[in-house]
């Protein structure tokens, strides 16, 4: 029986957007430069949105999806603004990271497309519902539409989930394009090496170690996983970390041995709050005391990336 975010009674999955184009690395530094002093929301609509972003219509309603998704940016009403989180990473005196060279940016945009559903449902599915570690095409958006047809969500049309798995796998797997321009070079998330091509339109997950992700990401995530997962709840298993939809170990393919290892160290990268405790075989975490502001846990990452920068 499927469990997580994907079966709550008023969720409708999302599979369209993204007008079929991946991330490209300047976009959600373009989305937060447009929207930094506040925006009408037609700024990704309107007929200067080319001008503004550079880019032509469809690819500018695709920047405003993944900077959504990402949530670099927040609407309410009919305004849009940077969130906190876009604030941190490229504004201010001392951003993030603004050109979004960082490993930790990467692996953040994972966290934030493939730990969440609501905007896009079929990089949920495919890390958090399939359960093979090789998929194809066909099999991956039978899957998805499987799923559709039991939970009887209205609207949703074969074509467009076929698209959106196409634009899932080229964001991790991307096509050769000749003639590239500056935006389609490579998707942010290949850099990740998650999935790989294994022939035709074959792929397989890689799962294991993941040596580029900081362990202030993986902070940062299992904070936003216990909260969906089990808000009131002190402790959390091991087995819950890694195996359960929309956990880090399931979103970041890190197999058991792995997520143990990015625990044992959580004490001290989440700053005492978050304990690692393993007595009598009963391997979980303790949450020692509230996260009052979760971006202090992202920030470790980005910290200590500068202090290896600057003793290199």
């Amino acid at each position: 029986m499927l469990r997580g975010a994907i079966t709550a009674d008023d969720f409708r999955g999302q599979f369209s957007g993204h007008e079929t184009f991946p991330l490209r690395h300047l976009w959600l530094r373009k989305a937060y430069d447009a929207v930094a002093r506040g925006a009408d929301r037609n700024i990704f609509t309107g007929p200067e949105a080319i001008v503004t972003f550079g880019v032509g219509k469809n690819m500018a309603l695709a920047i405003r999806h993944w900077a959504l998704a990402c949530r670099i940016i927040q609407e309410e009403g009919s305004r849009v603004s940077p969130s906190d989180l876009g604030e941190r990473l490229f504004g201010g005196y001392h951003p993030w990271d603004p050109y979004m060279e960082r490993a930790a940016t990467a692996w953040l945009v994972q966290w934030q497309v493939a730990g969440d559903p609501a905007m896009t449902t079929s990089w949920y599915w495919a890390f958090n519902h399939l359960t093979a570690q090789t998929f194809d095409h066909e099999a991956l958006s039978a899957s998805i539409l499987q799923y559709c047809r039991l939970r009887q969500w209205p609207r949703i049309a074969d074509k467009t989930v076929t698209r959106d798995v196409e634009c899932f796998i080229r964001s991790y797997v991307p096509r050769a394009e000749k003639g590239a321009t500056e935006d389609a070079l490579e998707p942010v998330l290949a850099e990740l090496g998650l999935i790989r091509s294994i022939g035709g339109r074959h792929y397989e997950f890689r799962r294991g170690p993941k040596p580029s992700l900081p362990d202030g990401v993986f902070a940062y995530a299992l904070h936003s996983f216990w909260e969906r997962h089990a808000a009131t709840a002190s402790t959390l298993a091991v087995e819950a970390i890694t195996y359960e939809p929309g956990s880090p170990g399931r979103v970041f393919k890190l197999d058991e041995n792995s997520v143990v290892e990015r625990l044992a160290a959580i004490e001290d990268t989440s700053r005492g709050h978050f304990l690692w405790t393993d007595t009598a075989g009963v391997r979980q975490v303790v949450r020692a005391k509230p996260v009052n502001n979760p971006l202090s846990l992202l920030a470790s990452a980005y910290r200590a990336d500068a202090d290896r920068r600057r003793a290199a």
